[in-house]
């Protein structure tokens, strides 16, 4: 049985499941290709850049995520320097990602190249896609492609889920820490016949005990649990039509604060702070491809999903409910005209609607809003011989809220020679800010909260390069050094200010100027047979103009940031040991904050795992020497006072965590 790719549905750089050995492969990944069958052979890499994409592409394999427990997403990316991974405040539990030295919000979340962890949603999204159900993620640097939309700014991180055409008819993982945080993940997938597969993805997690290490009379994070099933399918038809479906649903209470709180108390009479944080999601999506031709040169998909969330949340005296109902909808015809000139070109829809509601302790604020857009877009290629690759595109929407968005993008590589690359890209980005989700942070503090009337479109242009060349060391021909620069310049961008007035956040459009330059190098080799070391240091230029301070350093960003991770794995890989060592550089803090600057910091990770026939067992630590964060939370004595703030986080809130699994795996 023969099966189509159809790279609009998945993603412009989804990747074949090659090994290490595809280096120097000139497989044309725009063309659409008919596999009778993959056969994987030699050491499976972990995390590589991609060699065929003209985008900056990182990608994290299955045996990447292995490397250490990887329980959601947000966990997923400590042995990648291009991505921080930080907490909010440190009442909630909220992660965010940072890339190209920009908040996660201005990254473009993608499930199988539909846009996700939008809105609500975001705050709490990177824990929602439990590490255990992904097959790989890619992580595209810069503006991407416009097929996906406007909102990407920093850049596109796709995530690749385990598919239910996978041979593997049963996947159980089981996990628990000496914090006693437990979680199970079952993945099973069935083929009912040739045309029909059907894979079910369950999760549950609970943390059975309070943590309070550092001694502030507060949980140093809160008390969660988290119910998730999703039901994906994929019907393949006898003309090489394909039909994705799937649904997932979600849901999670978080209840933090201090040790002492009571949730069950009456509001009014409740003497210790506290807060509580229910999510709700459900999602449902449809992608279809059909070939409009024998020779499959022209093709067209069709992309439609909703999503329903809803939060309701009280931190101390501050209220927040939300609900959203959004959907999407994108048609695309892809035509190959010959060897070297490809268009793709369709029309999208979106929708959100909002019904938010804060209400802080002297104002109310209602953030309700219904966002209607409506655009068409082209995207060219020209390819020769994938050495040169040029991909040039331009979306027009119109937004009921913000009119006319115009979208330009293009992404260059050429191959210098056969192991030196070049690449370049440039693009405009566009994103709704959604106040609150955005920095949900700042309901973790005492402060009166002061939005702005007129709040714009963010929007920025995006562009840099990078330049990567592979060489023999060692007895390794596929040692690599990458470098690569981007600058963000912000036209538009909502800011989020505590500095501007003494125990108020002020929410305001940017006056002024607000970018980021980044600057990567990239080394990996394999000095002896099944031991691999990757090095990566990034370092981060943030600049900001804030109301009566003029441009300053962005607060709370890491100036640099180094990962080392190095691997061995014994004969036929049935004992492997990971250790990894980062170095995050400092952080301007804000300016009502005594010293300044946040320290330097290290932190290593260690796991060793054992295979059998199987089974995999595995044991780890993260944070080996213990490092945190000293006084995370100002006024901790009085937390109900104006003076009260949790959200100036730069450094880990939990210590030292020892961890132990297995993971079982039912071959067909």
């Amino acid at each position: 049985m023969k099966t189509i790719y159809l790279s609009f549905l998945f993603f412009t750089f989804t990747v074949p499941a090659f090994t290490q050995h595809d280096t120097h492969s000139h497989l044309d990944t725009t063309k659409v290709y008919e596999l009778d069958e993959v056969v994987s052979y030699g050491s499976s890499q972990t995390n590589y850049i991609s060699t065929l994409q003209p985008i900056k592409t990182e990608l994290i394999t299955g045996a990447g995520l292995k490397k250490m427990a990887c329980c959601n997403l947000a966990e997923s990316f400590e042995n990648n320097a291009s991505i921080s991974v930080g907490y909010s405040d440190a009442v909630s539990g909220a992660r965010q990602i940072r890339l190209l030295g920009l908040s996660g919000n201005y990254t473009q979340m993608l499930d199988e190249a539909r846009p996700s962890m939008r809105g609500l949603a975001a705050p709490f999204g990177l824990s929602y896609m439990p590490g255990q159900w992904l097959e790989s993620i890619q992580i595209a640097k810069g503006s991407g492609s416009v097929i996906n939309g406007y909102e990407s700014i920093a850049g596109q991180i796709n995530l690749e889920l385990r598919k239910p055409t996978t041979a593997e008819p049963l996947f159980v993982n089981v996990y628990l820490d000496h914090f006693l945080r437990t979680e199970a993940n079952i993945v099973s997938s069935l083929q009912l016949n040739d045309k029909w597969n059907t894979a079910i993805l369950t999760h549950g997690s609970i943390d059975l005990q309070k943590q309070d290490e550092n001694n502030d009379s507060f949980m140093d994070e809160p008390m969660k649990k988290q119910f998730n099933l999703a039901n994906r399918w994929i019907y393949m038809g006898e003309n090489d039509t394909q039909w994705r479906f799937g649904v997932q649903g979600l849901y999670e209470v978080r209840d933090g604060g201090q040790m002492e709180f009571d949730k069950d108390a009456p509001r009014q009479t409740r003497e210790w702070y506290g807060t509580q944080i229910e999510n709700t999601h459900f999602n449902a999506y449809s992608k279809t491809g059909i070939p409009l031709s024998d020779d499959n040169t022209h093709n067209i998909a069709f992309v439609a999903d909703y999503t329903f969330h809803e939060l309701r949340s009280f931190f101390g005296v501050k209220d927040y409910t939300g609900r959203q109902h959004s959907g999407f909808v994108n048609v695309l015809l892809q035509n190959f005209f010959d060897d070297k000139h490809h268009l793709t070109t369709g029309f999208s829809g979106r929708f959100d609607d909002y019904r938010e509601a804060l209400q802080d302790k002297l104002e109310k604020y209602d953030l309700s809003r219904r966002e209607v857009v409506g655009g068409a877009f082209g995207e060219y290629t020209y390819n020769v011989d994938n050495r040169f690759v040029l991909v040039a595109g331009l979306r027009a929407d119109y937004n009921n809220l913000h009119r006319w968005l115009i979208t330009p993008r293009v992404n260059i590589k050429y191959d210098i020679t056969e192991n030196f690359a070049l690449r370049g890209s440039a693009g405009r980005g566009y994103r709704s800010a959604n106040v609150i989700t955005d920095n949900i942070g700042m309901l973790a503090t005492g402060y009166e909260i002061k939005i702005d009337n007129g709040l714009n479109i963010e929007s920025s242009w995006t562009y840099g390069g990078s330049l990567i060349y592979y060489f023999k060391l060692f007895n390794d021909e596929r040692s690599y050094l990458s470098v690569d620069y981007f600058r963000t310049d912000f036209s538009n961008q909502v800011l989020i200010d505590q500095e501007r007035e003494l125990e108020k956040v002020w929410v305001y459009n940017l006056q002024g100027k607000s970018y980021t330059n980044t600057y990567q190098i990239d080394f990996s080799t394999e000095p002896v047979q099944r031991f691999t070391v990757s090095a990566t240091f990034r370092y981060n230029d943030n600049k900001v103009d804030l109301a009566g301070q003029g441009l300053v350093e962005t607060p709370l960003r890491d100036r640099y940031k180094g990962v080392l991770n190095l691997q061995y794995g014994t004969r036929m890989y049935k004992w492997t040991f990971d250790l990894t060592a980062q170095i995050n550089g400092r952080s301007r803090l804000p300016n009502f904050m005594p010293d300044g600057y946040s320290p330097a910091y290290p932190l290593f990770f260690a796991q060793v795992t054992r295979k059998f026939r199987g089974i995999d067992v595995y044991a780890g630590v993260e944070n080996i020497l213990n490092y945190k964060q000293q006084n995370p939370i100002l006024s901790t004595n009085d937390a109900f006072s104006p003076a009260f703030n949790s959200s100036v986080i730069w450094g880990p809130l939990m210590g030292r965590r020892i961890y132990a699994g297995i993971r079982y795996t039912l071959f067909s």
